[in-house]
Order: C-alpha cells, then structure tokens, then sequence
C-alpha cells in the first residue's frame, strides 16, 4: 500500500455523529478513527511527548496497516539550534517504538525563524537521524529555503541523506473571499508549493478551505500529481487539515472519491467499507 489518507488529529468531539457514532466516548476515537482512514499526522506529540504505556495503547488499539505519522516536539524543533537537541529527538525515537510498523515517517516542522544561514546545523542533525530504520520528513518555514541557492541546497542535503521533503499547500485558504474563519489557519506561512520528492516517501498537508468547491481545482492537481508518483513507486501520506476542522473528514473522503473516479490505484477507504453510516453504528462496531 503506497497511499495513505488522514486528517491531523483523531481526538476532535466534534466529528462524532459524522465519523463517529454519536456519543462515542473519547477514550473510543483513535480506534474508531483508525478504521475510517489509514494514518493519522501526529500533533498531539508537537505538544506533549506521551508516555510508553500511552504509545503501546497506540498500538494495540489500531489495525495492521495503519501508521502515525508524528510530529517531533516543539521542545526540539523550536528552540535556536538541532544540533543540542540531537540527544532528546533520538530519545523521542527510542519512545515511540512500541509503535512497531504501526511508525510511518516521522517529521520535524521547523519554526519561520529558522533560516538557511543555519544549514551546517540542520545538515548535523539529520546525519545524526537514523533514517534506514525510521524514515524522517522535513517541514521548512522560512521563505529563503525556496528561493536559490538555498532550495537546491536543501534539495541535495535531503535526498543525499534519503530524508523526505513535506510538501504543505496552503492555497486553498488564501483563495476566495476573506473568511473570518480562515483567520487561524492563515497564521501558517504563504508559502510556494515546491513539488519534489526527495526520498521514496512524500507528506503532503493540505489546508483545506471550509468551502468545498474552493478546494477542487487544487485537488485536482493532486490528483494528476499523486498519480504520477505513484507510477513511480513513491509513498504517499496526504493529511487534509480545516479551519473548521468538523470538516476535515468530509473533505478527506471526497478526495479519496476523485483519486477513485480518476482510476487512481489507491486502497480503499476503510471508512467506506463499513456497513452502515458512522451515526448508525454501535459503539462497539
């Protein structure tokens, strides 16, 4: 399987009654939402890094084929310098091996402010990352890293080490009209969408709009794209975001619909094998 599709979180209240059953208790989501779509981008760790009893709960509540793909603590990510904090991203590794394959790719977000002028400390910390045993993905912020030389440079550091490249589209937000309800999600950067891929595997964050018809053009490039790398072996995870994030799922499902009616060879969405609609199943479906 080299397409995966999820939202950003799996513990929204909101999403019950739609994804979830109506009143399905909190503790329930992950492994609800584990049997709707394949991966899930880990904010939560952004946050908090959680405990090994915690991770192992991960694990043991979710299918065979699902991955999480985390998010490196802001703890890590967003204070200056990689390089001293090589010691603790490591050790946030070694926490989330219970995860076993369960573990797709983890990836760190770096900050606006971290800039090109730092790139022997980036290139000290993703040589330090063990990227045979846990592929990593690289999230850049700052608008010098897509003007040159700086883009090629990045370019040749990530697919000389085998890191991937995240790939985030915000367009559709800074499309059509001024929604006041956009305002939180356009805090994230403006930046170009720089379609490479720099390593057998590829994050793609879609910031989705509220309006769905706002969001087809660009879906419909994602298409056109997703198939071509897919003729070319690449793996994919496609996490759709919202501003109004009781729509991510929605959203979600009807990409997955366009990627079907273009012939596209994606898996199934585990959502739409279930028997009955979400707000008819049982709690213990």
């Amino acid at each position: 399987m080299n397409f995966f599709i999820g939202c950003a979180v799996w513990a929204y209240k909101g999403w019950a009654g739609e994804l979830y059953p109506q009143g399905t208790r909190t503790a329930d989501f992950l492994n609800l939402y584990s049997r709707r779509f394949t991966t899930v981008e880990g904010n939560t760790t952004f946050y908090a890094v959680p405990n090994q009893e915690t991770v192992t709960r991960w694990a043991a509540e979710t299918p065979a084929g699902f991955e999480f793909c985390l998010k490196l603590p802001r703890d890590i990510t967003h204070q200056g310098l990689l390089k001293p904090y090589i010691p603790a991203a490591l050790k946030f590794l070694e926490g989330m091996r219970p995860l076993g394959k369960r573990l797709g790719p983890i990836f760190a977000q770096l900050p606006p402010s971290y800039a090109p002028a730092l790139l022997d400390d980036l290139t000290n910390f993703l040589e330090a990352w063990p990227c045979t045993e846990a592929p990593l993905a690289l999230e850049v912020r700052h608008s010098d890293w897509f003007r040159e030389p700086h883009a090629s440079n990045l370019t040749t550091l990530l697919e000389r080490l085998g890191v991937g490249r995240v790939l985030l589209d915000s367009r559709p937000i800074y499309t059509g009209d001024d929604d006041p309800q956009l305002q939180s999600e356009q805090r994230k950067p403006k930046l170009p969408l720089q379609l490479s891929v720099t390593a057998p595997f590829t994050l793609i964050r879609f910031i989705s709009h509220p309006n769905l018809s706002v969001n087809q053009p660009f879906m419909e490039e994602w298409v056109r794209q997703i198939q071509q790398w897919l003729q070319m072996g690449v793996r994919i995870y496609f996490f759709v975001h919202c501003p109004i994030e009781a729509r991510s799922p929605s959203t979600a499902r009807h990409f997955q619909q366009l990627l079907e009616q273009s012939d596209t060879p994606v898996p199934p969405l585990p959502w739409n094998n279930l028997e009955h609609p979400p707000n008819q199943l049982s709690l213990w479906s």
